[in-house]
């Protein structure tokens, strides 16, 4: 099987800054706990509080679709994370 390498790029929407990160704690504390889940980090870019990229790593595709699945996933990024988005920019690779 083929690890996957995740990197999304969010920018958030002004004034919701707080609220994105909050939720993120709690995203990437459920992720972690995945059992194909092998890593996620979050980052904010330096000088621009707003943009935030997320690393994640899964052991394969099964368990990448696996993660999209879960009721953390649908609430916690669909739900409350991506409307409160200007931008989200999702980027798959084959870890080779």
């Amino acid at each position: 099987m083929t690890e996957l390498q995740v990197i999304a790029r969010y920018t958030i929407s002004a004034g919701q800054e707080d609220e994105v990160l909050a939720v993120l704690a709690q995203l990437i504390a459920a992720v972690r706990e995945e059992p194909g889940n092998l890593a996620f980090t979050a980052y904010r870019q330096l000088g621009e509080d707003r943009k935030v990229v997320l690393l994640e790593r899964y052991a394969s595709s099964e368990a990448l679709a696996a993660h999209r699945e879960t009721a953390h996933f649908k609430d916690l990024v669909l739900g409350q994370i991506v409307p409160r988005l200007d931008s989200r920019v999702v980027e798959i690779y084959e870890v080779g």
